[in-house]
């Protein structure tokens, strides 16, 4: 285990080249890093990513397998009746907001844009039940675009823990991300983030000891100090 390098102060093009290298190490432990959401096109990768709003990916996948086969266009979301759209989904939690927004959200898509999903973020966010987040997991899944960084409770967690923001706000959170972190290696960083918040750096203990980005992180030592 290599020796913990404390991070004091740091100017911004410190914390920069601090970034790069947490960037590198993340490119090797998750060399394949993407999102875990089932989908075969935009559509689906829309309402998978609406549905995973305080819901984790294995549940989502469980449900969307049998919802794809059902609902195949935005046209058959778009006329479902509610509360059979809510039964569909009720075991990823919210289930009444959620089927409200991907229903919709999908007459906004054939209302405004024709019956596709759109591929600007301006677009996009337009659309209920989609904020940045969501738009960011669409853009960079479905269609190779990066416009930011998503942001989600395992980006957020980790993006503090690791000295990269002090901000609570997930925009916000985005933008200081954004500043540190080249821009083609967003939507990597993004993902990698969430597998790494998922398989070691979790919320309540972390596995500092076996994780490969210790070294560059100035929470590790606290946590060291804890498990001893």
């Amino acid at each position: 285990m290599g020796k913990i390098k404390t991070v004091k102060k740091e100017s911004p093009e410190e914390k920069r080249s601090r970034a790069k290298k947490i960037v590198s190490l993340l490119m090797k432990s998750y060399p394949e890093a993407m999102t875990e959401l089932t989908f075969q096109s935009p559509l689906e990768l829309l309402i998978a990513t609406i549905l995973s709003a305080q819901c984790t990916d294995v549940r989502v996948n469980i449900v969307t397998k049998d919802l794809f086969k059902k609902y195949r266009t935005v046209q058959d979301y778009a006329k479902i009746n509610q509360a059979v759209l809510e039964e569909d989904i009720r075991s990823t939690g919210f289930y009444k907001n959620k089927a409200k927004n991907i229903i919709e959200c999908c007459k906004g898509i054939i209302e405004r844009f024709g019956g596709k999903v759109p591929n600007r973020m301006e677009d996009l966010v337009t659309l209920a039940g989609v904020g940045r987040k969501t738009a960011n997991c669409v853009l960079g899944g479905a269609f190779g675009i990066v416009e930011g960084i998503v942001v989600d409770t395992h980006v957020a967690r980790l993006a503090e823990r690791l000295g990269f923001t002090k901000e609570s706000d997930a925009p916000k959170i985005e933008q200081d991300l954004m500043d540190l972190i080249p821009k083609s290696y967003w939507y990597f960083f993004s993902n990698a983030l969430i597998l790494h918040g998922r398989r070691i750096c979790n919320a309540r203990k972390p596995n500092c000891s076996g994780c490969p980005l210790h070294i560059y992180c100035p929470s590790a030592e606290k946590y060291l100090l804890q498990m001893k």
